[in-house]
């Protein structure tokens, strides 16, 4: 795994570049925040090996829950509450309903008006509307209209994919873009806290809970009101998780998308890399971290493809922060779709240890001739960490300062590397990565005009 660019150096590596990145380039903004979420912040991907995943919260919102005293929030932030009362027929028949004592189909809400601030976003105010009965809604529907209208059409994807709009940057790289709300919500985070666990630490749950979460703006599926409904997620706090797992759990990880994508194949999103997460978050939870360990990564990944064949055929499976939500509910899953994944499971687990040679990636690996293989992984590692730490050097800045002495040096050994040879054969593969990479951090610059629009006041 460490030569595919899984090994927990190049992992611990991503992660603080890219958290480092990100600190810079918030410092020198007030109202707005710019977090790389998902597999990029996880440190689990390379470069171009999925979608970047990013959110633009809006710093001069928030919303509360029911109890939460507005006294404690300064007079410049817009605040809204959190309405979790059941609307009628925001809920199929079909589908089964599990209620908390707030009596909300759990992980969703609709927002009140509860404060208006003297000046706040202009994309926040052009998506306020009348509930009908005096008082005033935050239109989830309307926000992400506004956002995309913000964003530069050559570069937007025709699809969406729930709360996110997705971005081509330089022909090479998704960026998966998504405007929130923070949220205080106690309630829920201290039901999570308390529950008895083998895993995180206790330090790392109060963590966890001090991330605190975010709104997204999408509706429950199949809800009459979506337009105006709001999804809870933890994505920081979901991160730190991810982050906190050991080597053997991240690898498990690693192969289950693996499979996913190489082997199930999922055309409409009936089963997701995020249910993959949830199903691994479970198993660190329910058992003693001793267990986790190089010798035992097979028999956890047999788990992980028992836990998703349960899922997949009982349409059951729970979100770990929310444990009441249904991470299975509205996802289309078709009797023949189930039918095949199931018996493509079966026979994954049958196979034993074999199964990792369905997975080209790790078969290529294991068939390379080992010297090649080795000395292409390190120069490929190489060049990431070269590009990460090309990205936060030049993070918090409108232009690249080419004169900048760090960001030279990096260059010059970038250009070093490119000039090595293996057994006479140019990498030609690490150049047109390295060429990418440096055109994507030119690109990286209009994330930042993005983030400016959408902090725009009225």
């Amino acid at each position: 795994m460490t030569r595919l660019g899984y090994g927990e150096e190049i992992r611990r590596w991503r992660v603080k570049a890219i958290s480092e990145s990100d600190r810079m380039e918030n410092a020198r903004r007030r109202v707005i925040t710019i977090i790389t979420t998902g597999s990029k912040a996880e440190g689990l991907t390379c470069g171009f090996e999925s979608d970047w995943d990013i959110l633009y919260v809006l710093n001069l919102v928030v919303c509360v829950e029911t109890g939460i005293k507005l006294h404690t929030i300064p007079d410049d932030i817009d605040v809204f509450r959190m309405d979790t009362r059941v609307y009628p027929g925001s809920i199929p028949d079909d589908i089964g309903v599990f209620r908390m004592d707030t009596r909300v189909y759990p992980g969703y809400c609709i927002l009140l008006q509860e404060r208006q601030a003297p000046r706040g976003h202009k994309v926040i105010h052009d998506a306020l509307c009348d509930d009908g009965h005096g008082g005033v809604l935050l239109s989830s529907a309307l926000l992400i209209d506004n956002f995309e209208a913000g964003l530069i059409s050559t570069m937007l994807q025709n699809k969406r994919a729930g709360p996110s709009l997705s971005l081509l940057m330089e022909g090479v790289l998704y960026t998966d873009n998504i405007i929130t709300l923070r949220c205080y919500c106690p309630s829920i985070l201290n039901r999570w806290a308390t529950r008895r666990r083998h895993w995180p630490s206790q330090v790392i749950v109060q963590k966890v809970v001090s991330l605190g979460a975010y709104l997204t703006p999408v509706g429950f599926a199949g809800s009459e009101h979506k337009h105006i409904e709001w999804r809870i997620c933890f994505n920081t706090g979901e991160t730190e998780l991810v982050n906190n797992l050991n080597s053997t759990q991240a690898n498990v990880y690693v192969m289950l998308k693996m499979i996913l994508n190489d082997i199930l194949k999922p055309n409409n999103k009936e089963i997701t890399s995020y249910m993959l997460k949830n199903i691994i978050l479970w198993q660190a939870e329910r058992n003693p971290q001793a267990k986790f360990h190089a010798h035992s990564l097979f028999y956890w990944l047999h788990d992980g493809l028992r836990e998703l064949r349960t899922a997949i055929a009982q349409k059951q499976l729970a979100y770990y922060m929310i444990p009441d939500k249904n991470l299975m509910v509205a996802r289309c899953l078709e009797d023949g779709m189930q039918s095949k994944w199931i018996s493509d499971i079966n026979d994954m687990m049958e196979e034993g240890p074999r199964v990792i040679l369905r997975l080209p990636k790790i078969r290529k690996a294991i068939v390379a001739s080992p010297e090649p293989m080795v000395w292409f992984s390190k120069k490929r590692m190489e060049l990431e960490m070269l590009y990460l730490e090309y990205m936060k050097s030049s993070s918090g800045n409108d232009v690249v300062d080419q004169s900048n002495a760090i960001l030279q040096e990096i260059q010059k050994r970038k250009n070093e590397v490119l000039n090595l040879k293996y057994e006479n054969s140019t990498a030609s593969v690490i150049i047109v990565v390295s060429i990418t990479l440096t055109k994507l951090i030119c690109s990286s610059y209009y994330l930042r005009y993005v983030g400016e629009g959408i902090g725009s006041s009225y």
